[in-house]
């Protein structure tokens, strides 16, 4: 008997399915799966490309641009070459000081001196002048160097400056975070943290958390009755109510920060209404713009409806009759809300405080029109880097550690609550 023989104890072979035209069934079954993720795909790539787009390429490029700047680097060659020679501390002698001119006379001739010269005064003030007023001379320099360039101007002989330019002389560095952090080097090249009158990030920030967490907070006092208003009413008054909250959507941010001004201002009409009542003297106008309870009262109503409609979500679908059911078993109304309605509202409340705080903590129109000096945010702060002093890495590492907090907060929401319990609407 040969292999090929089966045994009478040997399973009988299955036959093999097929489609109407032949094949077989598996193999159909599996292009067809593969057809299916092909076509959706399709559908989904519009939103993916848009996403990559706007999102992920900009954040990306954000990220790198915080730690990747090689304004100065670009224009250093013998310089670069010299810091890579000797070790940090080492003084300046006749070869760092000539490998400096050969770059300043290669920068007056690619002009770039003035950002390279930018580059190191966002380390050490002033220096951009030095830089210019130095590459102006640089063709006319003759050794001895080292005197050559400090009969130009002394400020080369700062030790500070060399350990500047050490640092710069490589395009990657976190030098940015540092500063963002209230933090530098030292001529030892030592992380130390600024003087205390020169500290001013910290300090912003800490004002952005503190003031994006009483407006989270005041919303979910006032947003609370009024979603659960809704939420009980008959759905036909329910909806033509809704319209009042959703009518904000419908006018410009920019407009309702203005109207704002024209309320909280000195000679405003909330000043003039306390006035005429009688409550506050003419003289004792109540001071609601350029500070921070300019801040809080305009933002707050521009994030309500924020905080509303995740509420309203949840409320809408929590019936009636479990708080009816627990007064019927001797539950006071007290007891009722906290401890059976409450509860079930939290997904809303966290989704909205979430939602909220993000928002308040990224605002930048309301605070720079109705806030002040202080009243901004760090918000405000990343702005002027960007326009203003086009120091786009300080700016970049700013809002990579407010992009940071964000993620944090999310991280600490699904630890705590849970992403899938999260309901916007």
């Amino acid at each position: 008997m040969t292999d090929a023989t089966l045994h009478p104890s040997d399973p009988e072979p299955q036959p093999i399915l097929t489609t109407a035209d032949g094949k077989p069934l598996k193999a159909a079954l599996a292009a067809s799966q593969a057809r299916a993720r092909r076509r959706a795909f399709m559908l989904v790539a519009p939103l993916f490309v848009f996403i990559l787009v706007t999102f992920i390429f900009p954040i990306g490029q954000m990220l790198f641009q915080s730690v990747y700047n090689p304004a100065f680097s670009d224009n250093v060659p013998h310089l670069q070459t010299w810091f890579d020679d000797n070790p940090l501390g080492t003084e300046p002698d006749e070869a760092a000081y000539e490998a400096l001119v050969m770059d300043l006379r290669q920068m007056r001739e690619d002009r770039t001196q003035g950002s390279a010269g930018t580059r190191i005064n966002y380390d050490v003030s002033g220096t951009r002048s030095l830089f210019t007023k130095t590459a102006r001379r640089a063709e006319r320099l003759a050794p001895p160097y080292k005197q050559a360039v400090l009969e130009v101007d002394d400020g080369w002989d700062d030790p500070n400056l060399w350990r500047a330019m050490r640092s710069a002389s490589s395009p990657l560095t976190i030098d940015f975070y540092l500063s963002a952090l209230d933090m530098t080097r030292d001529v030892q090249g030592h992380i130390v943290s600024v003087e205390p009158e020169q500290a001013v990030y910290k300090k912003l920030f800490g004002r952005t958390l503190m003031l994006s967490l009483t407006i989270t907070v005041i919303c979910i006092l006032l947003a609370f009755p009024i979603a659960h208003m809704l939420a009980t009413l008959p759905l036909a008054k329910s909806n033509l109510l809704m319209i009042l909250v959703l009518l904000p959507f419908w006018t410009s941010l920019l407009v309702r920060t203005t109207s704002w001004m024209v309320l909280l201002q000195s000679q405003g009409v909330i000043n003039d209404l306390l006035v005429w009542i009688g409550i506050i003297g003419d003289d004792g106008r109540i001071q609601m713009m350029y500070n921070q309870l300019g801040t809080v009262i305009a933002m707050t109503h521009i994030l309500l409806p924020f905080m509303v409609l995740p509420l309203y979500s949840v409320m809408r679908t929590i019936p009636p009759t479990y708080v009816r059911a627990a007064r019927s078993l001797g539950a006071t109304s007290w007891t009722a809300f906290r401890r059976i309605y409450l509860p079930q509202t939290l997904p809303g409340i966290g989704a909205g405080a979430l939602l909220t705080f993000i928002l308040a903590v990224g605002y930048y129109i309301t605070p720079a029109l109705v806030g002040g000096a202080d009243g901004q945010l760090i918000s405000n702060l990343i702005a002027f880097h960007m326009q203003k002093s086009l120091n786009w890495s300080l700016a970049a590492a700013l809002a990579a550690i407010l992009l940071a907090g964000i993620l944090l907060l999310y991280w600490l929401y699904d630890r705590l609550v849970g992403i899938d319990n999260m309901k916007l609407g």
